[in-house]
């Protein structure tokens, strides 16, 4: 299929990363302080089971134990250490960690997909993270040990259940929300002990902090995964990864936007400078002509 043609998914599977995009914005303004962990709760459990009740589908056979990997890597892992290094490092920093994420999928495509090595890749994802780097991260930007930790693991976490849903696919017969209900019901049970232990009982809930965890849950959660894990299984692994970096630039012109930030043009360059690495790793890669392949390996063929 022509890069062309592969454009309309690309647009869809770049709605996700769009909307994690407000996260920030909503768990600061509307959402109680302090229970991070819950409303990663909130945002998984609740929608994984609405898709199970809408959907009537259930893993089978293998999948029971690939659908509970798949939703604790990419969301029951992945949620916890990215609160944490949201809580201990300064919102730049923790964004820019989890910009490296396309470099590690870059990686895992090698080792584990067995694809060829690309150095094209690994230069665009250098400049990805160094453009989120230049938007979001502030001159007294201080750095933690553990909050560091926390965020090249998350980037880490993320990137395998990434590479191993587009290495294991989807079952034949599923639809997209019902594969997205699966990793958001086993990430959202994966959290509920992790929850309670660290943050004790949950908040009280206002109208504000309602309409938050309603919009995190349906749309941040049902809706955006079910784009995301569509996007994996269609596109290149690679070209997906590296529309994760258009969250952390939703969430600096939403900064601009509502709450009265400014972008200098040190910004205003880390911002071009992302966006020609997501346009770049949208790309297809050099294909081998025809020609090169050897007489015998054509003929065998």
């Amino acid at each position: 299929m022509s890069n062309f043609g592969n454009l309309p998914r690309t647009v869809l599977t770049a709605l996700a990363p769009l909307v994690w995009g407000t996260t920030y914005v909503v768990t600061t303004e509307l959402l109680p302080q302090g229970h991070p962990l819950f409303a990663g709760l909130l945002r998984a459990l609740p929608a994984g089971l609405v898709a199970l009740a809408i959907t009537r589908t259930l893993p089978r056979g293998a999948w029971w134990g690939k659908a509970a990997v798949l939703g604790v890597l990419n969301i029951g892992l992945f949620l916890p250490l990215l609160f944490v290094a949201a809580e201990r490092l300064p919102g730049g920093v923790a964004a820019t960690l989890g910009a490296a994420q396309p470099l590690v999928v870059a990686v895992l495509a090698v080792t584990v997909l067995r694809e060829s090595p690309s150095v094209r890749r690994i230069v665009w994802g250098v400049a990805g993270v160094a453009g989120v780097g230049l938007v979001v991260i502030g001159p007294n930007a201080a750095l933690d040990a553990t909050g560091v930790v926390a965020g090249l693991a998350g980037a880490v976490t993320m990137a395998l259940g990434v590479t191993l849903t587009k290495r294991w696919g989807r079952p034949e017969g599923v639809g997209a929300t019902a594969f997205a209900g699966w990793q958001l019901a086993a990430g959202g049970l994966f959290l509920v002990p992790v929850t309670f232990l660290v943050e004790g009982a949950p908040p009280a809930i206002d109208l504000a902090a309602g309409l938050g965890y309603l919009w995190l849950g349906l749309v941040g959660g049902l809706v955006s995964y079910a784009l995301w894990f569509h996007g994996i299984t269609v596109l290149p692994v690679t070209s997906v990864a590296v529309l994760a970096l258009l969250s952390p630039l939703v969430a600096a012109v939403l900064g601009v936007v509502l709450l009265g930030q400014t972008l200098g043009p040190v910004q205003i360059a880390g911002f071009g400078l992302s966006l020609a690495a997501i346009v770049a790793g949208q790309l297809p890669g050099r294909v081998r002509p025809r020609s090169a392949v050897p007489p015998l390996e054509r003929t065998l063929s």
